[in-house]
Order: C-alpha cells, then structure tokens, then sequence
C-alpha cells in the first residue's frame, strides 16, 4: 500500500498489532520470528513505514520482545491446562468407564452427556456387570449435579460392582447401595445424600429380568412396535435411612420375548420441556425411533431431546439393554 500510494500513509502502527495478536496461537519461536519480520519490515526505507508520525521503531522492538515472553508463558500454562484435563477425563472415565457391547446375553448400548459444559461425568451414572447370578445392571441419578456429584457417584457404582459378586439377589444389593449412602452421610454433618436407582436382573438365558426400582423412573419396555412403561412397585430413594424403604420382595419379574428391547431414561430425558413447558413425550417418541439398530436409539432419542427442548440444562442418561437367548443370538 505504501509502494502504490503516491502520498506517505501513517500505517506503520498497524503492524505493532502482529506480535500481540501471535501470542494467542503461536509459541514462543514463531511470535519471535513474526517480531523480528516486523522489524524488519519498519527497517526497509522503501516502504517508509518508521518516518516520525508513523509509529516508533524502539517501541515495536519491546512490543515484540514483551509478546515473546507472554507466549512462552501462555505456552507453559495450556501444557499444563491439556495435562490436568488428560488426568481429569482418565479419572471420569474410571468412574463411568465406556460399555462393552455386549456382556454376556445382553446387548448394550450407553448414552451419558453431563449439564457441566466440559465434563464426562455429572449426578447420573449407570453400569453392566456380569455377577454369578447373571446380568445386572444399574442406573441411579444423586443429589445434585455436575463435579460435587461425582465423589457420590464414584461410592455408589463401588458399591455396585462389589455386591454384584457377593449379594445373592437383587434387593440385596439395593439395600447395600442404600447403606453406602447413610454411611457416607452420616460422616458429613447435614449431607443429606439421596439417590434414586432402577436395578435389572437378567437370567442366565436371558429369558426374564427382574426389575427394582428405588425412586426412579421403570424403565420402558419397546415391544411390536409399542413403548410401555414396566409396571413395577415403586420404592423408596436410597440412602434415606429408612430400612423399611428398601424392598424385601424380589422385586418385578418381566418375561421376555425376542425383539424385547429395555430403555433405561434420567429424569433429565423424562421432565425436559419445550418453551412452552410440554414435557418430552418419551413413550410417544420411542417406537418411531427404535425401528433401526438398537445400539443408535440413544443417539437417535438425545437428536430428539435436543429438537423438543432445545437445550438441555440437566444430566441425560441413557440405557438400551437388548436381551439376546441363547438359541437367538
């Protein structure tokens, strides 16, 4: 511009702005390198760029200088930024570790997106266990969300994945999710930690599961093309203290039949509206959504959410359990 102008411009300045402006992407090596061009660039008579009125070929000289220190900073502090966020999602994995797709005679498919912009794990968590007495699985919703959930999180799948190998049946390791959650409450003054938690029981061939829910939502059985919700006695929430909440019956026995599909839902699916306050009509949704493979329904359902409500401000949970006997798979 100056080369083509017949009259000096006052541009010169502009070209202080570079060096500031490489702090934000480059490292230290490159904002050095774009520094010393500028100076070079203010250096050609030519150009005509350090006249007085210009700018000043001592100020840009620290400007650059100055920028080479920032970045070395900035470059420091995002390494160590990207290595606490490698720890953290290793840490959250650990807790909610990704789902086989299948586990034994049952088909899984799992979906988790926490309201905490940032996170993997939030108040919901859910998981699959093979135990001796068969598949179970479980997916709870605590007190709270975001990061202060997580160490609730973490005790009670502890204490899930441990009582699948010992408890003889399933009642028994509801009553040992509910004793982990008094104990950890009664060792913080006015914790008041709850959980609500639907348990499932597959046999060994898959052919029935038995059910107990413990103040969450049944989960919804998807049959010849029809979403129902599994009739089963409601419970009490776990870590209430209250011994009498939690079942001693051996909970829902649900026969079933080829084709069954279970779909396990947090209540960030079933209480989201829309604008206009209309909760998410699930059972109306699910049997246009799951006519292709049940490993994407969860996607499918979470595109749909997305649509209804547009976003979504709590933890969306997601299990799609599909029992496969023996002589079917």
């Amino acid at each position: 511009a100056t080369l083509v102008s017949p009259n000096p411009l006052d541009i010169g300045f502009l070209l202080g702005a570079i060096p500031p402006l490489a702090v934000l992407s480059y490292g230290p090596l490159a904002t050095a390198l774009l520094g010393c061009v500028v100076v070079a660039l203010l250096s050609v008579p030519a150009f005509g760029l350090n006249h007085p009125g210009n700018t000043d070929l001592e100020t840009i000289c620290f400007v650059a200088v100055l920028s080479v220190f920032l970045s070395f900073v900035r470059s420091r502090r995002d390494a160590q930024l990207d290595l606490e966020r490698t720890v953290a999602e290793a840490a959250q994995r650990a807790v909610v570790p990704p789902l086989p797709e299948r586990i034994g005679p049952v088909r899984c498919a799992g979906l988790y997106r926490a309201a905490q912009r940032g996170t993997l794990v939030g108040g919901d968590f859910f998981d699959v266990r093979r135990g001796p007495g068969g598949v179970r699985a479980v997916m709870g919703d605590v007190q709270g969300h975001g990061l202060a959930a997580v160490s609730t999180v973490a005790a009670l799948l502890g204490s899930f994945r441990e009582a699948v190998l010992d408890r003889a049946d399933l009642t028994a390791v509801a009553s040992a999710l509910d004793r982990r959650l008094v104990v950890d409450s009664a060792e913080v003054r006015h914790a008041e930690l709850f959980a609500t938690a639907v348990l499932l029981e597959f046999s060994a061939d898959a052919r029935y599961v038995r059910v107990v829910t413990c103040g969450h939502p049944p989960p919804v059985l998807l049959r010849d093309g029809k979403a129902m919700e599994v009739g089963v006695a409601p419970w009490t929430p776990l870590g209430l203290g209250l011994s009498d909440g939690v079942p001693h019956q051996d909970g829902h026995i649900l026969p079933l039949r080829p084709g069954d599909m279970l779909f396990l839902a947090s209540d960030g699916v079933t209480e989201a509206r829309d604008s206009h306050g209309t909760f998410y009509p699930l059972l109306d949704r699910l049997p246009g959504l799951a006519d292709h493979d049940p490993a994407v329904l969860a996607d499918r359902v979470l595109t749909d959410l997305l649509a209804h409500s547009g976003v979504v401000r709590d933890d969306v949970t997601m299990l799609v359990l599909t029992p496969c006997p023996p002589d079917s798979a």
